[in-house]
């Protein structure tokens, strides 16, 4: 499916011109990613990127929440669900996904893969709240809501990208699933995380699609690898012996031909003291704690893809640079060991 240690990213840079941003995407990885500018708009942060076509929405400043009013609006959005034709994300709200499109267009190029992105429905309905300050997640029309509108954004990037990729790979994005199960969401059943995270893994497929989880904290490792996924993607810098600890799981993931994304670069401000060679023994260690539990190293290598450990959005323009020539030059230099 994918080279050894190919490299993409997660999604965010900090820059605010789309042109920029696209370039840098563009010659830095192997699978490009069209890129998300939160420092353009509160828009392209990472639930209201995704809001539109979305019922009972009030959007006051920078404040969201959710309010069951009109009915015209469930509605619509039932007549938008039936009509297959996704929901797709304006150039206001994805200013980086627009400008992609633009550039593959001029360079008529065709990619082996391209990578979209979607805010993960766990995520995206425990971030939004209704007029009661409680998260969308515990309101059940609301939630099967959400996962059918994050279901038309993944299918409507797969429509857009395909013509310019023999592959299109969709990470969703799932940032709260390492806060499942603390006190602030205890609430949260894992089997209902787990049975939304399975319907979008499985639509994105039936999309023609790719699919692959980013987290990028400790999470519940055998409740994504059970999702379905082709792609798991975590934070390898920081968590790179927590995947040991489910031997079977992981096993059983790439047993059936699971990628392993690597997100060994770091993105927060370390990054400014980070070496490369330090980035390959980091790596290292994580492909060595998988073979110790029986997994072969020349398959771990096989199914083994780099990125950074998280978007670089909220870096500094040099050091998101630094991010991106380091993930480059890992490839070269491990690719080739």
């Amino acid at each position: 499916m994918f080279k050894s240690f190919s490299t993409t990213g997660i999604g965010s840079l900090p820059h605010t011109d789309p042109a920029t941003a696209c370039d840098i995407v563009l010659t830095h990885v192997d699978m490009p990613f069209w890129p998300q500018l939160p420092h353009r708009s509160f828009l392209e942060l990472m639930t209201p990127q995704y809001l539109e076509g979305f019922p009972f929405v009030k959007i006051e400043g920078e404040h969201i929440h959710v309010k069951k009013a009109e009915e015209d609006e469930l509605t619509r959005f039932h007549e938008a669900v039936a009509s297959g034709a996704g929901f797709p994300i304006s150039e206001e709200r994805a200013a980086g996904f627009y400008e992609f499109i633009n550039i593959l267009e001029k360079k008529g190029q065709k990619f082996d893969t391209l990578k979209g992105h979607i805010t993960g429905p766990v995520t995206f309905t425990l971030s939004l709240t209704d007029d009661q300050k409680r998260p969308i997640f515990f309101d059940d029309e609301l939630r099967e809501l959400s996962l059918e509108l994050l279901k038309g954004k993944a299918g409507w990037q797969i429509k857009m990208l395909k013509p310019y990729a023999e592959n299109v790979l969709i990470f969703i994005d799932e940032p709260i699933l390492s806060a499942i199960g603390t006190s602030a969401y205890l609430g949260v059943s894992n089997a209902e995380a787990s049975r939304v995270l399975r319907e979008i893994v499985n639509h994105i497929k039936a999309c023609g699609g790719i699919a692959g989880i980013h987290c990028c904290g400790k999470a519940d490792w055998p409740l994504i690898l059970s999702s379905g996924i082709d792609v798991f993607n975590f934070d390898a810098y920081f968590y790179w012996d927590t995947l040991g600890i489910y031997p079977e799981e992981i096993k059983g993931f790439i047993n059936n031909g699971g990628f392993i994304a690597w997100g060994v670069v770091p993105t927060s401000d370390i990054i400014r003291g980070v070496t490369l060679d330090g980035l390959c023994e980091q790596l290292e260690r994580g492909l060595t704690s998988l073979e110790k539990i029986g997994v072969p190293r020349e398959r771990l290598r096989r199914q083994s893809l780099l990125t950074p450990s998280c978007g670089t959005g909220s870096l500094e323009i040099k050091d998101a640079l630094r991010v991106f020539s380091l993930l480059k030059e890992l490839k070269e230099k491990y690719a080739g060991h």
